[in-house]
């Protein structure tokens, strides 16, 4: 090896931030000790239908049964935050979308995997040919875990990874079988006696400090969840129709925060400040046309128009809303004229006949 392992670790790190990487660091293997609360969440049913989480179980805890021959962990975050329509605006009027920060641009699985492969290359280049595998969000790993045992940051109250600059990032890694020490110390907890992000849910899905109930958070209910939306739920959940950003709006270190120099995710097709009828008279074709990259395009066509039906329910009784709603009673999926159904009786009056 041309370099001595203090330099190659350094090397990492000025080649990740080459390829725009925010942080780079190195984590431990062993995450044993969060194997627990991992073991309890999961049994406590927090997970609802996320059934990968149950089918991988500990083995989200274990990087060396996922990728045997895993020595060490290569850890990157790449700062999101796009220069879009105020969020707090957004949320405060009730005929407009609001999307999660995070999903305005471009999928961000896309973008950090190949990333993770241009540093993997470059690694290569320098070093040979070595083992690894990369991921972002898409395989049973730890990711706040890890990544605060790397020194990244800390585990914030909202259970996601918190740094002096905020928590407007995505995390990535390289499993690989080089030789490389983890990085120490970790970085402390920040968050005091702090307790904003979970006063402010909406749903208040944050039951405890670092543990969240997948079943009652928006983002789990617009994104993961596949069928009907609980009706105690959907008045709480306003005009947010993809995803919810309220734990990190008013998280105070995010006031330190600076907006991502990454057109990529830059706000497309004016989702930053989008109407909800608007939206919600998309035909398909063009769902899939305009969402083509988007990290929304996943859920469908029908769970895009079940959550805007939503949050139309939660919104002002006007022509214009009552007349989308009425349009869409007859749609062929019955998850979206459930919905529709609902919303609609959320604005009826003495005077309808409908």
């Amino acid at each position: 090896m041309p370099y001595t392992e203090p330099e190659l670790k350094a090397n990492i790190r000025r080649w990740g931030a080459e390829l725009g990487f925010t942080a780079v660091h190195f984590a431990p293997t062993n995450l044993g000790h969060a194997e627990p609360e991992l073991v309890a969440w999961l049994a406590a049913g927090f997970h609802g239908e996320m059934d990968y989480m149950a089918r991988h179980g500990v083995l989200r805890a274990r990087p060396t049964e996922l990728v045997p021959g895993t020595r060490s962990i290569i850890s990157v975050r790449l700062d999101y935050q796009p220069d879009a329509a105020d969020a707090e605006t957004v949320l405060a009027d009730p005929e407009r979308a609001y999307i999660s920060r995070y999903a305005l641009g471009r999928d961000y699985h896309k973008v950090i995997r190949h990333r993770l492969q241009k540093l993997a290359d470059r690694i290569s280049a320098e070093i040979g040919p070595f083992a690894y595998r990369a991921f972002t969000d898409s395989a049973p790993l730890l990711e706040v875990e890890l990544a605060a045992r790397a020194g990244s940051g800390w585990r914030g109250k909202h259970s996601l990874l918190l740094t002096r600059a905020g928590s407007w990032f995505f995390l990535g890694e390289l499993l690989t079988d080089l030789a490389l020490s983890p990085d120490l110390p970790e970085e402390p907890e920040h968050c005091g006696t702090c307790s904003a992000c979970i006063t402010v849910c909406p749903t208040a899905a944050i039951i405890a400090p670092y543990q969240v109930d997948a079943r009652r958070c928006i983002s789990y209910l617009t994104i993961e969840h596949a069928g009907v939306i609980p009706i105690a739920l959907r008045p709480l959940m306003g005009n947010r129709i993809y995803g919810c950003d309220d734990c990190q709006l008013v998280c105070p270190w995010n006031r330190y925060a600076t907006p991502s120099r990454e057109t990529d995710f830059q706000p497309r097709h004016g989702l930053d400040h989008a109407t909800l009828i608007d939206l919600f008279t998309w035909t398909e074709a063009e769902f899939e046309q305009r969402l083509a990259g988007s990290p929304i395009r996943r859920i469908g066509w029908g769970r895009w128009l079940r959550n805007i039906a939503v949050a139309l329910g939660n919104g002002p009784r006007t022509e214009p809303t009552l007349a989308a709603l009425h349009a869409r009673r007859t749609h062929p999926d019955n998850l979206v004229r459930e919905h529709v159904e609902w919303a609609l009786a959320q604005h009826a009056s003495p005077n309808d006949h409908a």
